[in-house]
């Protein structure tokens, strides 16, 4: 068991009592009870998430966390590691796709640099952080040692307190890493029920022939290091990256301080089921934003009890997917706070 006495913390408990205002509330609205759908329900959990009957989203904290990864050197990847340092420099001057959200939500982005095979350099607005070059080839070896699993959790919760320090009213983790697509894939086989080739994907753009030696290679992987997995986060060392770690860490710290999630795609997912399954009460602070394209995320959200708000066949990770469905939270919290009742508005109510 990685030393890290801070996870034997317990989540924060939601607000019964700011739950049952906002239930109450929807009810009084101009409107058939139930008439708005998923979106009444979304205002509710986040009043009980935040405490507050009037939920809100205006602060809101991106952090993408970057690694690279040891078993691109199986060759399961469409694209060369050094993309992941190439896509650090561009987070950094702004032409990425979560920073065009960031800039159109008036959200925090922070990024941070876990480990990249090319060292980007020094760049504004990334804070380098890193804990090696990349994680070690977990077709041959544990991909993390038990320090470098403890810091990069670490990492993540540190980027959670910092989103209580500021007051932020959401925290969406992002992350970048060739090769992460298969480390998501191996941590989820090794934590559901569900086989290899159910999981695998295409990644960054595999064809067909690609996604069945990914497939060879994440079993052997699997089958070599499976009787040494006593628990989640053991999994998450041997199979995991420095950026699904950290995105681990940040989701548990969230759920102690009391800050909702907004979970993305395919990788965050992955860390979410690490998170839940090594912390339970985690679980309650976790809303998911979409459902990816790449096919392993349905057997995770369905082994999470989960159901993502949209499905744009989106694929792209940096949280993106998540920081897209941000208006619809927003929206969703209009409505509940901003509605007329049925008294204010003189509306004759349900007879």
């Amino acid at each position: 068991m990685v030393n890290c006495e801070w996870l034997k913390v317990p989540s924060a408990s939601l607000d019964d009592d700011a739950r049952a205002a906002a239930e109450a509330r929807q009810g009084m609205l101009t409107k058939p009870p139930g008439a708005l759908g998923r979106l009444e329900s979304i205002a509710i959990q986040l009043a009980a998430m935040q405490g507050k009957e009037k939920p809100s989203l205006e602060r809101l904290r991106i952090v993408v966390f970057a690694a690279d990864h040891g078993i691109a050197a199986e060759g399961v990847s469409a694209f060369p590691q050094a993309v992941t340092a190439e896509m650090v420099r561009n987070f950094a001057n702004g032409g990425a796709a979560i920073s065009v959200l960031a800039r159109e939500l008036n959200a925090e982005l922070a990024v941070i640099n876990l480990g990249t095979v090319v060292d980007p350099g020094p760049l504004p607005g990334v804070s380098d952080q890193k804990l090696g070059a990349s994680t070690a080839n977990f077709a041959k070896q544990a991909a993390m040692s038990e320090e470098q699993l403890a810091r990069a959790m670490n990492i993540g919760r540190q980027s959670a307190e910092r989103a209580v320090t500021k007051g932020m009213d959401l925290f969406i983790g992002g992350e970048m890493g060739i090769g992460n697509t298969s480390a998501a894939t191996a941590l989820a086989c090794m934590l559901t029920d569900v086989s290899v080739e159910s999981l695998t994907g295409p990644g960054t753009g595999l064809d067909a022939e690609g996604v069945s030696h990914k497939v060879k290679v994440l079993q052997a992987a699997l089958d070599l290091h499976r009787d040494k997995i006593d628990s989640p986060v053991t999994a998450l060392r041997y199979f995991g990256g420095f950026e699904i770690a950290a995105l681990t860490g940040a989701f548990i710290a969230c759920a102690q301080m009391g800050v909702p999630v907004l979970v993305d795609g395919f990788i965050a997912t992955a860390a979410a089921l690490v998170a839940t399954k090594q912390c339970p009460g985690t679980a309650s602070w976790l809303l998911y934003s979409h459902a990816s394209a790449e096919p392993g995320h349905k057997h995770i959200v369905e082994a999470l009890n989960a159901q993502p708000l949209i499905d744009m066949g989106m694929r792209l990770g940096e949280g993106s997917g998540a920081a897209f469905t941000v208006p619809l939270l927003r929206l969703a919290c209009a409505l509940h706070n901003d509605m007329a009742t049925f008294a204010e508005a003189g509306v004759s109510g349900k007879e």
